[in-house]
């Protein structure tokens, strides 16, 4: 093995048949991280080590082979068996790495590699290792190996020390064995145990490997799985778990080879609806990728389209239910079309349930459809007796005689359900989960249960039924699930077609699997050893038992095979699915060449004299705007970084459709006062893009920043005439005293600020000298006489100064790049400074006058995002919308902006923050004086970790029935409104006057509820729980502002049997627990006491109080519950009488049952698919 050197440790990692203490990594470190799970019993060891019985001796091979070779649990057929021993000689002067000589198993060479002192431990170390050279190994070659190294003594067999194990040998792991075979000390002059001469004599020893060659018979026997590619081996690929989606890749695997189906779900028109909200779209999409990738697929975007969040990836669901949704779903996306009738045609069977009279002929019988079958595992052996089980007869006799109507009054009669036909495909739930009573939790049901690969379905049929063709099934998915009720993996075997292999479909991967591995290994129960004896726990002696069994069987009807595993072509696909994949494909790979070739380009952003004029902000531009939807964004140029500034100017120019002599490019630099103005003009086009970019001035963009400029006069020749920076022809370049001036005007009638244009002026010209050039540049011929034009300098955002007419520009301290901002005004507004009194009272607080203004609203300007309260508003009524505010404005003034947009009056609206991480309101904002501002609101002071879970561009809003200052008269009180018993629950805010009682609040329920009042409906009463126990009823005149907040209020129709009792002592207030009655839950209320009633009349009442029905009632327990801390729950029998066993005004009445809402509190509501 050439490999090894003296350096370097041993062999690729091992890994043995039993838990061995001495055995490391080959590198010679301890492995951490190995979980080896002990064999049940002794005789599941593949493993022993110490001496042996006497009468076993080394040489005697065959029945060494028997001693070393135990059963496999895989089974896996023996191909051959070669048994080699090597004398190992001169022992202490061997090298520190030796090898034996090669000999042949299973037409492949071996040999046996031996590290006589150790792999860099204090232990011989002994390894078997394939024979072929370290050039000619098969690239692809695999053997899978079961193996023995027997140590021996020559001279005395008797002697000898061994270790088993089993691997599958590759061109990468081509060595395995044993780094810690046995202690040195142990080998040489010290008599081994039990014997009275050393294992190792004479510096001599034997070394026998014996080798079994066993049948890869699915190619993935004893895999590492590293780098396995599934579509390579099988032909087909797995779906990624996104957290805890097993499950569902599980079905939709099992759906998908169901080819009939992937076939109508192909027909479902989807060309006009290719939204990922659509989700037969989306499986449409899934099963288009299943069918064509190389890799496995994701279910993203599927899971998004039933409208799942992040929560409900992690949590599992039942299959059962997840089928049933995802047929009925997919059924509604076909009505209307011509293959309506495809899934209940392929799914669908019907069954009746009767009761047939045994002495007159009178039936009852009922016909219904179903989509799958839920067999009974628990008390049954296999599918056939569930079947049994299934259809069983019930008779109906003696006091349970049936009433066959007045003709035939009470008869013995037969009652029990038939098949009137079975679906093509039919799916059959096993009940592996089951409630158990006096656990009082659902079990998982472990018991052994097997299925046949075919059966006969006819037995089950009614008497009548269609039998034309046979009814014999074909097993075509096992779909399993491994672990416990809490926690669990499920994954499928399935069989793509009618004849070949069965495959394992592990979420991401996909593998062959032999009928053992999907019959036997999926039958439950404990497991057996290959000789057929049950594994037992070493201590506790119990079986041990299967984790993985089945829970779900698919059979297809042997008459419909080749019509429901029809072949799925490409013709079949949707044309519009494999254009639109074709399109994605070709954007991937267009993004992934421009990532692969981004090193070599560079950006370039280009402000134009265009996106200069659209340009409405500070700057010459944003050059984070998006050039696609923002005219005023600056051109972006992906351009090659090697390529010269000329090319740069020529492929620029010809964009613009401008002469390339006539452009000019500025580098834009960073100004110490955080703005970015051109510097001067790039004279020399030589250099590259890239030294340009490297050159320029402090840059915090990976772009190239210019302003290109368009030359205003040319030459006769069409040469331009540049005012500054002109090139001589002795190259020498020429600056003048101009400077360039950027203009902006402030259009004070609309309220803008554009961008006009540029201009150069010399610096000893006067601020006045600047008034002509706007003129013209704006194509004002006069201005009226009480009009001027004023001049403002933008320095920064936050920094606009007025400029004096007189004063040159070399005074004012303008420079290249600079920007003057210009308005119109009346010359009265300039000399008196502003605006008159009446004229600032009749202006909109939203227009500004000058542009010193508008920039200071520029400066704070913010988009906000509002949303109708989901509770409070109607978001269908008042969708979301954005308006850009200045964050200086007042409450007030936010209010009536926000009404104008609703049409609704500004006084009748509440606002509420947003929650950044749920996206869900907040609190209320409080209207406080006229200084709290839209600022003040989204950024609240002090802004610390209180507030930074804040949205600080978005607020809910809520329209009111009332302004918000009549709204501080009235309270709000939650109230929960019950019907149906207490099993529906409505909440509703209620305001009422704060001066108001509760007949008030009952009032302005009924209202609010639209509910019949109380002389229509009947009387309501109020009460108040806490921690899920009754309180108190609230008196009809009891003060509504003396209401706790921190109680639960509740609303109810008054049973009429308690309409007349005035005397409180004859309720006894009702509970729900679970187990403990300090663990309460649901609905408390009040019941009346009976004197004399047996609690079995009780349970009536309260079956009719409450609402619940059916199983859900009677799987509740009763009790009386003292209120001492400590005291157990009295249970009642149906005989006891309540009012007697709960003497104290105290006692409770207990409900304990199940807290089913626990999982809603908990995030985890009801499967749903949307969609």
């Amino acid at each position: 093995m050439d490999n090894h050197n003296g350096d370097v440790p041993s062999p690729t990692a091992m890994m043995v048949d039993p838990p061995e203490e001495h055995i490391v990594e080959p590198n010679g470190a301890e492995s951490d991280e190995v979980a080896i799970i002990p064999p049940p019993d002794a005789t599941d060891s593949m493993d022993t080590d110490g001496g042996q019985v006497a009468p076993l001796q080394a040489n005697d091979y065959e029945a060494m082979k028997e001693h070393v070779f135990l059963p496999l649990p895989e089974e896996p057929r023996i191909l051959e068996d070669q048994v080699n021993t090597w004398t190992v000689e001169s022992w202490r002067t061997l090298s520190k790495k030796e090898h034996g000589p090669i000999f042949e198993a299973g037409g492949y060479p071996w040999r046996i590699l031996l590290f006589p002192f150790g792999n860099n431990v204090d232990q011989t170390s002994i390894y078997l290792e394939h024979g072929f050279e370290a050039n000619n190994i098969p690239e692809d070659w695999s053997c899978c190996v079961q193996f023995a190294l027997v140590l021996w003594n020559p001279s005395d067999p008797a002697i000898f020390y061994q270790h088993s194990a089993h691997h599958r040998f590759t061109k990468d792991e081509s060595d395995w064995g044993f780094t810690r075979f046995l202690e040195i000390r142990k080998m040489f002059n010290m008599p081994w145990e039990g014997f009275d001469r050393p294992l190792v004599e004479n510096d001599t020893a034997n070394i026998t490997a014996y080798v079994r060659v066993v049948e890869d018979e699915t190619g993935v026997l004893w895999h590492n799985f590293n780098n396995y590619d599934s579509k390579k081996e099988t032909g087909y690929v797995g779906l990624k778990n996104q957290g805890a989606t097993c499950y569902l890749n599980s079905l939709l695997q099992s759906l998908y080879f169901t080819n009939a189906f992937r076939k109508a779900i192909y027909k479902i028109p989807t060309e006009q609806d290719e939204s990922m909200n659509n989700s037969a779209y989306t499986l449409q999409r899934l099963f288009y990728q299943l069918q064509t990738s190389n890799n496995a697929v994701g279910t993203n975007e599927l899971t998004k389209s039933f409208g799942w969040e992040t929560r409900h990836i992690f949590e599992q669901q039942d299959v059962q239910e997840l089928s049933r949704k995802l047929m009925e779903h997919m059924e509604a996306k076909m009505k209307g079309t011509e293959y309506e009738k495809v899934l209940p045609q392929m799914f669908s069977g019907k069954i009746k349930t009767y009761i047939s009279c045994i002495n007159v002929p009178y039936e009852s019988s009922r016909t219904e459809e179903f989509w799958d079958v839920q067999l009974n595992v628990s008390g049954n052996k296999n599918l056939l007796e569930s079947f049994q089980d299934y259809i069983n007869v019930e008779k109906l006799d003696g006091e349970n005689q049936y009433f066959a109507g007045e003709q035939y009054k009470l008869q013995d009669a037969k009652k029990g359900v038939i098949f009137i036909s079975f679906p093509n495909v039919l799916h059959l739930q096993l009940k592996r989960f089951e409630y158990d009573v006096q656990r009082d939790t659902m079990m998982k049901i472990n018991d052994r249960y097997e299925f046949p690969e075919e059966f006969d379905a006819s037995d089950y049929l009614d008497k009548d039924a269609d039998r034309s063709e046979n009814w014999e099934y074909q097993l075509h998915g096992v779909l399993v699930h491994s672990g416990d009720l809490n926690a669990g993996h499920y994954y499928a075997f399935l069989k793509p077609n009618k004849e070949g292999w069965w495959y394992k479909y592990d979420d991401d991967k996909v593998t062959k699997a032999t009928k053992r591995e999907v019959l036997e290994e999926n039958f439950g129960g404990p497991f057996r050893t290959p000789t057929g004896q049950l594994r037992l726990q070493s201590q506790k002696k119990t079986p041990v038992m299967r984790p993985n069994s089945a829970y779900m069987l698919v059979y297809i009807r042997k008459s419909k095979l080749d019509e429901i595993l029809c072949p799925v072509t490409a013709e079949d696909t949707p044309p519009h699915l494999q254009r639109r994949f074709e399109e994605e494909f070709a954007a991937r790979e267009a993004r992934r060449k421009e990532r692969e070739e981004q090193h070599l380009y560079i950006g370039v952003k280009a402000i134009t004299a265009e996106t200069f004029h659209h340009h409405g902000g500070t700057d010459l531009t944003h050059f984070e705007a998006n050039p696609e939807t923002d005219p005023a964004a600056p051109r972006f140029y992906k351009f090659l970084r090697t390529a010269t500034m000329q090319a740069l100017a020529e492929h620029i120019a010809e964009d613009l459709k401008k002469d390339p002599r006539h452009i000019r490019l500025w580098i834009m630099v960073n100004r110490q006062n955080k703005t970015i103005r051109p510097d001067q003009p790039v004279m020399d086009l030589r250099p590259t893009v890239e030294e340009t970019y490297n050159r320029a001035a402090a840059h915090r963009d990976p772009s190239l920043r210019i302003w290109v400029e368009v030359v205003e006069e040319v030459g006769p020749d069409g040469d331009p005439l540049w005012p500054t920076y002109q090139g001589q022809s002795n190259g020498v370049v020429v600056k003048n005293e101009l400077i360039l001036l950027f203009l902006k005007w402030f259009d004070l009638d609309s309220q803008t600020l554009k961008g006009v244009g540029h201009t150069y002026i010399s610096k000893e010209k006067k601020v006045e000298d600047l008034i002509p050039v706007i003129m013209k540049k704006m194509g004002w011929d006069k201005l009226p006489s009480d009009e001027k034009i004023q001049l403002w300098e933008e320095i920064k955002p936050n920094m606009i100064e007025g400029l004096k007419g007189k004063h040159t520009l070399k005074a004012a301290e303008l420079q290249d790049g600079d920007i003057i901002c210009f308005q119109r005004i009346h010359e009265r507004k300039m000399r008196l400074g502003g605006s008159s009194a009446a004229e600032e009272a009749n202006r909109s607080v939203d227009r500004y006058e000058d542009a010193r203004e508008y920039y200071d609203f520029l400066l704070n300007k913010k988009t906000v995002r509002f949303h109708a309260h989901p509770q409070k508003s109607d978001p269908e009524q008042y969708p979301a919308f954005e308006m850009v505010l200045n964050t200086r404005i007042s409450y007030d003034r936010l209010s009536e902006k926000v009404g104008e947009k609703l049409g609704v009056p500004g006084t009748h609206l509440r606002f509420y923050t947003v929650n950044a991480s749920t996206g869900n309101p907040r609190t209320a904002v409080k209207r406080s004086a006229q200084t709290q501002t839209l600022h003040g609101i989204l950024v609240p002071t002090g802004y610390g970790q209180l507030n930074m879970n804040q949205r600080s561009d978005a607020l809910y809003f809520e329209v009111l029935d009332m302004s918000l200052a009549e709204l501080d008269t009235k309270k709000c009180i939650k109230i929960t409104l019950l019907s149906e018993g207490i099993t529906k629950e409505d909440q509703y805010d209620v305001l009422v006057t704060k001066s108001g009682v509760v007949e008030d609040l009952i009032e302005a329920l009924v209202k609010k509820a639209k509910i019949p009042s109380e002389e229509e409906g009947g009387r309501i009463r109020l009460y108040e729980t806490s921690n899920n126990r009754f309180f108190r009823e609230l008196d009809r005149i009891y003060p509504v502002i003396s209401i706790n907040d921190y109680t639960s209020v509740i609303a109810e129709r008054i049973p009429e049997e308690e309409l007349d009792v005035k005397d409180s002592s004859q309720f006894i207030s009702v509970f729900h627990f679970q187990g403990e009655p300090s663990r309460s839950h649901g609905m408390p209320f009040r019941l009346l006491l009976k004197e004399g009633e047996p609690f079995s009349e009780t349970k009536k009442r309260l079956e009719k109080r409450t609402g619940l029905k059916g199983k859900s009632f009677e799987k509740i327990k009763f009790a009386v519950v003292r209120r001492t801390q400590y005291s157990r729950p009295q249970y009642l029998n149906d005989d006891d009488i309540l009012w007697d066993v709960a003497a104290n005004e105290d006692d409770l009445l207990g409900l304990d049952h199940v807290d089913r809402s626990r999982s809603i509190r908990n995030g985890v509501g009801d499967l749903f698919l949307k969609g």
